[in-house]
């Protein structure tokens, strides 16, 4: 609507009308909340395989929902970046340093937000110190805590395996490696959760994560130990005191909200189809083919953040600005009718899914976090006799905010 004046208040602020010349959809509310998948498929029916969209503050985003249009993006660093100081839109003030989007998009010093040498610097460093952790025994401590967190309910007969076991148990495990004490770990579980869900205590949380994980990086500098904060203080990259936290805080929300989320639903999965849940208990049947099956048709992250355009370009049929915001729409892209057009079809042995992004940028903890699930699922299996769902399949909802989609609640029943 233009002003009294005659002219459009938009082109004056650079609202997403002035970006996009169209009419955005909100990718946050009530709507993509209870109906995230219809969402993205009306806007892929009605813009193809690109869409304008907007976040959290009606900021201005391109929603990439094509497989090959993603998977363009994430292996052209030099076209599509990662490092937000290009973002036109929080460069020109329009996003403030307290929006909801800054945890989730803003530059930091880590390997996430740079390209190039810096990234591979930064990276390496990170790469190396997941692998020495694997290597003291990530698998070790998953089954120390998937057994804690068990006995905590295994005399009741019932459990919610949300909030009783896959909220806790990947937090638990990272915490441990990282160097934390158990007790943080647990509390750090709702701080993660509202940096992913957004809103106004977003940055609150945010900040106190990283308040958490500076004082571990001063204590672990004299006091060092056998784990990823020490490894990374002493890796020979030379990371400054900044750059350690902001790694530490990617593994931990990153690690944590993903591999829960994931867990949740390899569960879900097992526990609505006897066929599986009969197969995994007599070994016929592979954790890690349903851990494959679920990270196609539900990745724990739905929407990738975020890209931004190095230039002035074309994708999906529409002209995007240097400066563009753009998010991937990973779970649009699994479902591609292009590339999946019998959704129905078995997906069993094809990796070349998008759950663990792709090009330069790939999840480098994806085999610690396929541990840990594999682990949890074993163990639940092996403790808890006639495990079954204590609700009707169709009782079990999720919510959706930006970024992800998650179960509820599981509600399980099981002899003792």
């Amino acid at each position: 609507m233009n002003d009294l004046a005659g002219n459009d208040p938009g082109a004056a602020r650079g609202c997403p009308v002035a970006h996009h010349g169209t009419d955005p959809a909100r990718l946050y509310g009530p709507d993509l909340a209870i109906d995230p998948v219809g969402v993205q498929e009306r806007l892929r029916k009605e813009h193809g395989p690109v869409a304008p969209v907007l976040l959290e503050g009606d900021v201005p985003a391109w929603l990439v929902l094509g497989y090959r249009d993603i998977r363009r993006v994430l292996d052209h660093p030099r076209q599509f970046t990662r490092d937000a100081r290009i973002w036109r839109d929080r460069r020109e003030g329009r996003v403030a340093d307290t929006s909801p989007l800054v945890p989730m998009l803003g530059w930091r010093p880590d390997c996430v937000s740079q390209d190039g040498e810096p990234h591979r610097r930064l990276r390496g460093a990170v790469t190396d110190g997941l692998q020495a952790a694997a290597g003291r025994g990530v698998r070790r401590h998953a089954t120390h805590f998937a057994n804690k967190e068990i006995d905590a309910f295994a005399d009741t007969g019932r459990a919610d395996l949300v909030s009783d076991y896959a909220e806790y148990l990947p937090m638990l495990v990272i915490t441990r490696v990282l160097g934390l004490p158990e007790a943080e770990g647990r509390d750090l579980v709702e701080s993660c959760a509202q940096v992913l869900k957004g809103g106004e205590d977003a940055v609150t949380h945010d900040i106190r994560i990283q308040e958490i994980l500076g004082a571990l990086v001063v204590r672990k500098r004299s006091e060092p130990g056998s784990d990823l904060t020490t490894a990374l203080l002493a890796h020979p990259a030379r990371l400054d005191e900044e750059e350690v936290v902001s790694h530490l805080r990617l593994v931990l929300i990153a690690g944590h909200t993903t591999t829960s989320n994931l867990l949740a639903r390899v569960l879900q999965l097992v526990l609505t189809d006897t066929a599986r849940l009969s197969g995994l208990i007599s070994g016929r049947l592979n954790v890690s083919a349903v851990v494959e099956e679920v990270m196609w048709n539900s990745p724990p992250l739905a929407v990738l953040p975020g890209r931004f355009a190095t230039s002035d370009l074309e994708i999906g049929g529409h002209r995007v600005q240097e400066g563009d915001l753009l998010v991937l729409g990973l779970a649009a892209g699994n479902r591609d009718p292009e590339i999946r057009p019998d959704p129905g079809v078995s997906v069993q042995g094809n990796q070349s899914h998008l759950a663990f992004s792709g090009g330069p940028h790939e999840c480098p903890g994806r085999n610690i976090g396929q541990a840990v699930i594999e682990i949890a699922v074993d163990v639940l299996l092996h403790r808890l006799r006639d495990l079954r769902l204590a609700v009707p399949p169709d009782e079990l909802s999720s919510t959706a905010s930006t970024w992800e989609t998650r179960l509820d609640r599981l509600p399980v029943e099981f002899s003792t």
